[in-house]
């Protein structure tokens, strides 16, 4: 996704085209709009995509579409490439551990775990439910499972929206996923029962550092917010391997009490740290931060709204609190915050790996 679709201009052999999602504009299209763009994209994302093959395949200056790459939850896309004929692929962001569980979705409904009863299923120890039939996660706990489940209401859009985008890749066979098969080879192996051809190309961040990109693509600005990129040097004067960097990703929304608790967890750690607080990371603002915990970090933190990532996570400042794994795994020591319904299950299913999975408000050191 690209925040300014001009930057694309004069990109050799790129055509960046804009689908409506059929919002108005003074939608903000936030993570707390995310039901409503939902419900809208499978019926305008749609047409408009099938006027864009037709714009394109009847164009004389560019090719005919040959292909169709699209991202996973859009995958209203499959429908169109069928009436075209062309073939599509789909790619997932999640790891292979959270398709896997997004793709028992079905089987969860059918078996009674989904919907929830009440919304004391949430804190009476049902989420401690063992799930034993699912293949390669034997043990898997239901909270450990991606968390649109977690809804006492059978037509959730979100529940139902990411059930239809499953459903509708088991149509191809084929899908590209963001890992790497040494990192979930049990799971990739159970996986092809549902797709033959399962391609692995990540983690991307370290294939992006493969591809060679002229000076018009790299003033491509691809982040949704705007960065700041003052923290470059702030850490250029902190020692090697002494900051802690804290990002919770793009689509967490937390609590003002778990703001809360990892604010004084930060501020106890004694660490220096880097905490990006997006602007809307916290229903009800962050205002919460009290003044006490500026006084006490003034001297060794620095909160941002966002911050130029991959310039950031360059060595030697590789001690972090993440919530995307992948940048870290790369890039050097990783802690992991199981917030997230793409992240929760990988810290379960990867206990063999080197990873610190910590609970809101626990700190440990190395």
């Amino acid at each position: 996704m690209c925040k300014d679709p001009d930057s694309m201009k004069g990109v050799e052999n790129f055509i960046f085209e804009i689908v409506s999602d059929g919002l108005p504009p003074s939608n903000p299209r936030g993570i707390l709009d995310l039901p409503a763009l939902c419900v809208s994209m499978p019926i305008h994302c749609k047409n408009s995509f099938r006027k864009l093959i037709e714009k394109l395949n009847s164009s004389p200056d560019v090719p005919p579409v040959t292909c169709v790459v699209s991202d996973g939850v859009m995958s209203f896309t499959l429908e169109v490439a069928r009436e075209f004929n062309i073939p599509e692929i789909l790619f997932f962001t999640p790891s292979a551990c959270g398709m896997w569980g997004y793709l028992h979705y079905d089987e969860l409904l059918q078996r009674g775990y989904f919907p929830f009863q009440d919304e004391s299923c949430l804190s009476n120890g049902y989420l401690d439910t063992i799930i034993d039939w699912i293949p390669a996660m034997e043990g898997i706990r239901l909270k450990d499972l991606p968390t649109f489940i977690r809804t006492t209401n059978r037509d959730d859009i979100m529940f139902n929206y990411n059930l239809e985008s499953v459903n509708n890749a088991l149509k191809t066979g084929s899908i590209i996923l963001n890992t790497f098969d040494d990192l979930e080879q049990d799971v990739l192996d159970a996986m092809k029962s549902k797709f033959p051809d399962i391609y692995t190309v990540g983690p991307l961040s370290l294939l992006s550092e493969q591809i060679t990109c002229d000076a018009k693509m790299e003033s491509v600005e691809a982040s949704l917010w705007k960065e700041d990129d003052k923290c470059l040097e702030w850490l250029d004067k902190r020692d090697a391997g002494s900051v802690v960097y804290v990002n919770y990703g793009s689509l967490i929304i937390m609590t003002p009490k778990q703001l809360r608790e990892f604010a004084w967890g930060l501020a106890n750690s004694k660490y220096s740290f880097l905490w990006v607080i997006r602007p809307n990371l916290v229903n009800g603002g962050t205002e919460i931060i009290s003044q006490d915990f500026l006084n006490e970090i003034k001297d060794r933190g620095l909160i941002l709204d966002w911050c130029p990532q991959e310039k950031s996570f360059r060595p030697p400042f590789n001690w972090r609190v993440l919530n995307t794994l992948w940048v870290e795994f790369y890039f050097g020591k990783h802690f992991t915050w199981g917030a997230h319904d793409l992240l929760a299950i990988f810290c379960r299913t990867t206990n063999e790996l080197p990873l610190l999975v910590l609970k809101v408000g626990d700190w440990s050191g190395d």
